[in-house]
């Protein structure tokens, strides 16, 4: 099997081998080709507009999850948008005509073909990587509480990959089987386990209480680092791995680390608010008649008031109004903040509303009135901020920018719905205020699609 570094380009040229039989084959058959001419040059754009939206989902990462059923429909989506582009810059933008732009339908008919193409082999690759990582276990080097910790993590995050615990404060020379039942080696183990693992290791994660390991069994993971075993910290580790920050490991002069540049460059959020203000326009001008479409049915359920505005918390802690469209009963006790399964408050409009959700519409009108950025942490309601940043240590962090429709935590967490969820939305909303960019909100974008089409909604 390819090597992981391998493994992104060797993806690329496999799509653009996809790009160039769809293309063709299209061609040949709607008509814009002779049967045996080949025109490869013009293919840059298709090839470079799907490869964008493919990485935006990361579909050059050997760590997606590729079988999954969402990984699928994500795929679907990204090819879907990558035509959509492709159509507009064709008929619009390109004036020198190409054979093989000059038919909307072969052009439709590629993209459409190139879904299952492209799907295919990264299904397979998937199926690869997973049995390869069944035999390169990560190293995990920590006191034994934080073993502990970190299996709990990597259950919570549905990490399957073997993980070889090492406990650095422990006197034992044996290995041993707490009540927890966590097996795990005491550090005068470890160098005869990397010696037995090779460089079969997924990676090695250090605890911040593995600083003083022994000076040979240091020597070793230094030299497995620079063979291409990467070595990462644990916050390091959850943010590669699983693209969030661990809350235990923040602290007050966090922010003083790299990253934030929305939060530090002036730059970057004047960019970012021309951005919020053109797409919240073209959104409310596109919108409009699913949105009184959606009025309408929330008018008939009850005949009561079609939006509902509700305080919230927003950037530097300012509060503003937000506005929805209304999905509970006008008469529904508001004294429990979260909708729970079944709720009885929300309304029969309302559950649909709220698992596509269209309720979040008229929020544009906020996007436009600056209190909040299409994408950014989710705008709590002032109550349960008030709450928050007494139970949550540095939960004023995520104030440190606009809150957004959408996000990162909204896309790769579930609705939440009590205090342990707030904590771990929270973990990928610091991860989008640390490392911000404008191809970390396309490729939210993507994922809210998705999110939306399939009503995985609240």
């Amino acid at each position: 099997m390819a090597p992981p570094r391998l493994t992104p380009w060797l993806l690329l040229l496999a799509d653009f081998v996809c790009v160039v039989v769809a293309f063709h084959f299209m061609g040949w058959l709607r008509g814009p080709l002779a049967i045996g001419d080949f025109d490869i040059l013009p293919l840059f754009w298709p090839l470079a507009f799907m490869a964008l939206a493919i990485y935006l989902i990361d579909g050059y990462s050997p760590r997606t999850d590729m079988l999954s059923a969402d990984y699928t429909s994500q795929h679907a989506i990204a090819l879907t948008a990558a035509m959509g582009v492709m159509l507009l810059v064709t008929f619009v933008f390109i004036r020198e005509p190409f054979a093989l732009h000059s038919s909307r339908a072969a052009i439709a008919l590629s993209f459409i073909a190139l879904v299952p193409m492209t799907l295919s082999y990264r299904r397979w690759l998937a199926l690869r990587v997973a049995a390869e990582r069944q035999k390169r276990p990560i190293i995990f080097i920590g006191s034994e509480a934080s073993c502990v910790a970190f299996k709990d993590a990597c259950e919570k995050n549905r990490t399957t990959q073997p993980v070889t615990f090492v406990a650095t404060d422990t006197a034992r020379h044996e290995t041993m089987t707490p009540l927890v039942g966590i097996e795990m080696h005491p550090v005068s183990q470890l160098g005869p386990i990397l010696v037995r693992c090779g460089g079969q290791i997924e990676a090695v994660v250090l605890h911040e209480t593995s600083r003083d390991l022994p000076f040979a069994v240091s020597e070793k993971l230094l030299e497995l680092h620079f063979s291409g075993v990467r070595a990462y910290t644990l916050e390091l580790f959850h943010e590669v791995y699983w693209r969030k920050i661990p809350l235990d490991r923040l602290n007050q002069t966090w922010l003083f680390e790299e990253g934030f540049q929305i939060a530090r460059d002036p730059v970057f959020e004047r960019i970012k608010r021309l951005t919020d203000i053109g797409f919240a326009l073209t959104g409310l001008v596109l919108a409009l008649p699913v949105l009184l479409l959606c009025a309408g049915a929330v008018w008939l359920d009850d005949r009561g008031p079609v939006l509902f505005w509700q305080p919230r918390v927003g950037k530097h802690r300012v509060p503003f109004r937000v506005c929805k469209l209304r999905t509970m009963s006008p008469r529904a006790d508001t004294a429990v903040p979260y909708a729970q399964p079944g709720d009885a408050r929300v309304t029969r409009a309302g559950r649909l509303l709220r698992a596509m959700r269209l309720d979040e519409i008229p929020q544009l009108w906020n996007v436009l009135r600056g209190d909040m950025s299409l994408i950014g942490p989710r705008a709590e309601w002032v109550k349960l901020v008030e709450r928050y940043e007494k139970e949550i240590p540095c939960y004023h962090f995520r104030h440190l920018v606009k809150p957004g429709i959408t996000g990162w935590a909204q896309v790769n967490y579930p609705y939440g719905a009590n205090l342990d969820d707030t904590l771990r939305k929270l973990e990928y909303d610091l991860y989008y205020i640390r490392h911000f960019s404008f191809v970390l909100d396309a490729s939210i974008v993507l994922k809210t699609i998705h999110v939306m089409l399939f009503g995985k909604g609240r």
